[in-house]
């Protein structure tokens, strides 16, 4: 067993990186790939978090018909399930590059993991583009470009919050003062042996 290991993923250039798609898919439309490495892992989550930003929007169309808000809500609840499948995928490829670290006899679990603060990450990334939008959009008035703006700058605050703690974490994983679990967050209901609705269904079934 060795004390420590390199920290996996230059938090920097992730930031950098999760805006640059963002902007990208918004001009080209993109096909997700293959987990892969830990890289293409938070490529993949951050697309996931992309695909569901914009079908939030089409559920909140107060014109569209009952059947495209039931298809929408089906394709939300279908990438969100993959989001947090993604999530999971993320600590495990961080939870494999630490295993050869020992922690230290006082080593603390941390309540939010790596992939967690990734995923928020990528959700602030699309905030920042969108209301970076609203700063810009000719139809709006003075005032709400101002308000965004000010949201804007909020915003920048947290991604730089968020991404040192980021940082901080993953340097205390690499020399052994945390460790990491990989949070299973269990969710039961796609699940057609846990969802009460599925199985009832299913034995119903002739």
């Amino acid at each position: 067993m060795i004390v420590s290991v390199s920290i996996p993923l230059n938090v920097d250039e992730l930031l950098l990186v999760q805006q640059k798609q963002i902007e990208d898919w918004h001009k080209t439309p993109h096909t997700p790939g293959e987990p892969g490495d830990l890289l293409n892992r938070t490529t993949l989550l951050n697309h996931f978090n992309f695909a569901l930003w914009h079908q939030e929007d089409l559920a909140r169309d107060p014109i569209a018909s009952d059947a495209l808000i039931a298809k929408v809500k089906r394709a939300i609840d279908k990438l969100n399930q993959q989001r947090n499948d993604m999530i999971e995928r993320v600590d495990e490829a961080l939870l494999e590059h630490f295993s050869c670290v020992k922690p230290s006899d006082n080593a603390r679990l941390n309540s939010e993991t790596p992939g967690s603060m990734i995923d928020r990450l990528s959700i602030n990334a699309l905030k920042i583009f969108h209301m970076t939008e609203e700063t810009e959009r000719e139809s709006a008035t003075p005032e709400h470009k101002a308000k965004c703006a000010e949201k804007l700058a909020v915003l920048r605050i947290q991604r730089a919050d968020l991404g040192n703690c980021l940082h901080e974490i993953l340097a205390d994983l690499a020399n052994g003062t945390k460790y990491l679990k990989v949070y299973r967050q269990m969710k039961m209901y796609n699940d057609p042996t846990l969802n009460p609705v599925l199985y009832a269904q299913k034995s119903k079934a002739p």
